[in-house]
């Protein structure tokens, strides 16, 4: 459920408008919702094109520097493989706020590249930040930045980059989960059902599914034994596929991301 929040209140520059900057532009103009001026990189030019021709406010910057000389809070939110030529020669204020999307690059290891005493925050926002239901995990805390990810659902503030590192090793198991449906769909489709029937059932049942996780008032480890009926059909799933081995071969990948990321 999301908290109360008060509007943002500072202007806000996206370097790098893909997926999530789209995002985070749609969650901002959500419903009609108002915010100070966005500023947009040219990075991705069609998608910013498209945001500043559909939201009042929105602005394509000539460049990169054009979009941190402009905005009070500055989001990252560029590849990893991309950051250093993307960010190298920009130059950023020390009253700027800035908002890093990169995985796997440190608070410190940004602060070299862009030679600045900014106060720099990393943050892991989710597609769902387009309709304002995204738990955004950021580190260190910071009242603007928070308050920001507040409006597009609920900030999740955490200890250190240590714990931020686990986060963004989960968030990499996110396409894992359509592939997991996708093989579901293809299984019945080989069975003699329409594809068109079997992955309109296959969402309906997931999005059921996704449902039953706004209540939490119960774990994900009960939620699994409320859904399952002993000898019946999940339980036959869970314990032949999602065996033993499968579960530790799933733990072995992320443990290998998170020795990526960190």
């Amino acid at each position: 459920m999301n908290r109360p929040h008060a509007s943002v209140q500072h202007t806000i520059g996206i370097i790098g408008v893909g997926e999530i900057g789209k995002a985070l532009v749609e969650g901002l103009r959500h419903e009609g919702g108002a915010s100070p001026a966005i500023f947009l990189s040219p990075r991705g030019t069609r998608t910013a094109a498209e945001l500043s021709e559909r939201f009042e406010g929105v602005q394509v910057c000539a460049d990169n520097q054009e979009v941190v000389d402009r905005a009070e809070v500055v989001i990252l939110a560029v590849r990893r493989q991309d950051h250093a030529d993307a960010l190298g020669e920009l130059k950023v204020d020390d009253g700027k706020t800035v908002v890093s999307l990169i995985a796997g690059v440190s608070v410190d290891a940004l602060r070299r590249n862009l030679g600045t005493a900014a106060p720099i925050v990393r943050a892991i926002p989710l597609p769902a930040a387009r309709e304002r239901r995204s738990v955004t995990v950021t580190t260190p805390a910071h009242p603007t930045v928070d308050a920001l990810f507040d409006q597009l659902g609920r900030s999740l503030p955490v200890a250190d980059e240590e714990a931020f590192n686990v986060f963004s090793a989960l968030t990499g198991t996110l396409t894992a989960h359509y592939a997991y449906l996708a093989t579901l769909t293809a299984w019945a489709t080989s069975h003699g059902i329409p594809a068109e029937s079997a992955e309109r059932y296959v969402r309906g049942l997931f999005e059921n599914v996704g449902r039953a996780l706004n209540d939490e008032s119960r774990s994900l480890d009960q939620l699994a034994a409320d859904h399952e009926t002993p000898k019946g059909n999940n339980e036959r799933i869970r314990t032949t596929w999602f065996d033993p081995g499968n579960a530790n071969a799933l733990k072995e990948a992320l443990d290998g991301l998170l020795a990526d990321l960190t």
